[in-house]
């Protein structure tokens, strides 16, 4: 929900780079930061220094603005050496954007999941299930209507402004594969619920953790249903994803793509629990005292306690959809179908 819920772990105490410079946050692993274009204003990556170039841990949003940046990078941070693979944490265009851009200007590959790969060309080419006009429909059913749908329709393909072209080609990567990433293999960890098969990158050894978007310091990542899946419980699956990352060392150093890195995973793991635990009472509660029956729209406010743009009201009805989803599979709410497919719940 992309909540502020504080914090029960140790950030370190580090200042983020300045856009254009870099710095070693662990041994071989340089730390950028790349702006954004919408609230969550920055994406963090990683370069992993390797004997014959780099490795690039997710890639920015696919803007001129982005670009600018690694224009300068290629001259400073990476002083000419090469980028020799590219590794995607997720197909979201903060991560994947500009991908494609830099494997043609390095002649490199691009690792990335097969599902996330498949969703990148889905939601370019608006295939079925993952086109505006879904979405736009999915919306609806749940209670969205007039001006928001108009200026979600506005929006036009706003995944192929961040991504202006996928990776034609890629490295498949799945749960349980090791890469070796600076001499040193990272455990590749599979999660779900956030995106399609997001993948983190974990090296027991020496206790880091690349966390993509699966595990965030101080906000909670965003978990919504999408049109492709509208019966999905992503809230379950995350939930259930977070839970591989408690195998690890306590002291592990996580290093998100947003916020700072910290180490706390196990206090981390369990504040995110309870908070989607207690969205979910506040949402039941609600759907308790209602006198009708409620859609996705209506319990916005519930879950978000704050004015919304456009950018982040696309989000918040994909996330309260999830969390009416998971009390509808948990049996703590009852779906009903109208006969013109409009869908509403009651406790």
């Amino acid at each position: 929900m992309n909540d502020s819920l504080g914090s029960a772990v140790l950030g370190i105490a580090e200042a983020p780079p300045a856009p254009g410079t870099a710095r070693e946050i662990a041994p071989g692993i340089l730390w950028l930061r790349m702006p954004l274009p919408f609230a969550l204003d920055h994406i963090n990556l990683w370069l992993i220094e390797e004997a014959d170039g780099c490795t690039l841990i997710d890639c920015g949003f696919g803007d001129a603005t982005t670009r600018a940046h690694w224009q300068h990078h290629f001259e400073t941070t990476l002083a000419k050496r090469p980028i020799r693979r590219i590794v995607a944490t997720h197909c979201h265009p903060d991560h994947l954007g500009n991908a494609a851009w830099l494997a043609e200007r390095f002649g490199c590959s691009v690792t990335m999941t097969h599902g996330e790969y498949m969703a990148a060309h889905a939601l370019i080419g608006e295939q079925t299930g993952y086109a505006q006009a879904d979405m736009r429909a999915l919306f609806a059913r749940h209670g969205m209507a007039g001006e928001h749908l108009e200026a979600l329709a506005a929006r036009g393909n706003h995944y192929r402004r961040g991504v202006p072209e996928a990776p034609h080609t890629f490295a498949r990567m799945i749960h349980g594969d090791d890469l070796v990433l600076r001499g040193a293999r990272f455990r590749v960890i599979a999660g779900y619920g956030h995106s399609t098969e997001h993948a983190a990158l974990a090296n027991a050894d020496d206790r880091v953790l690349i966390s993509g978007d699966m595990l965030l310091p101080k906000i909670s990542t965003n978990v919504a249903v999408w049109p492709a899946e509208p019966d999905a419980d992503p809230v379950d699956r995350f939930l259930d994803s977070i839970s591989a990352f408690l195998a690890l060392p306590p002291d592990t150093l996580v290093l998100p793509s947003h916020g700072l890195p910290f180490r706390g995973i196990v206090a981390r793991v369990a504040q995110l629990r309870a908070h989607h635990a207690a969205r979910l009472d506040d949402l039941h509660r609600h759907l308790i005292v209602s006198s009708t029956p409620q859609s996705a729209h209506d319990v916005i406010p519930v879950l978000f306690r704050r004015q919304l743009d456009v950018h982040q009201r696309f989000f918040a009805i994909g996330e309260a959809i999830a969390h009416l989803n998971h009390l509808w599979h948990s049996g703590r709410a009852t779906r009903h179908v109208a006969a013109d497919g409009a869908i509403r719940f009651t406790a």
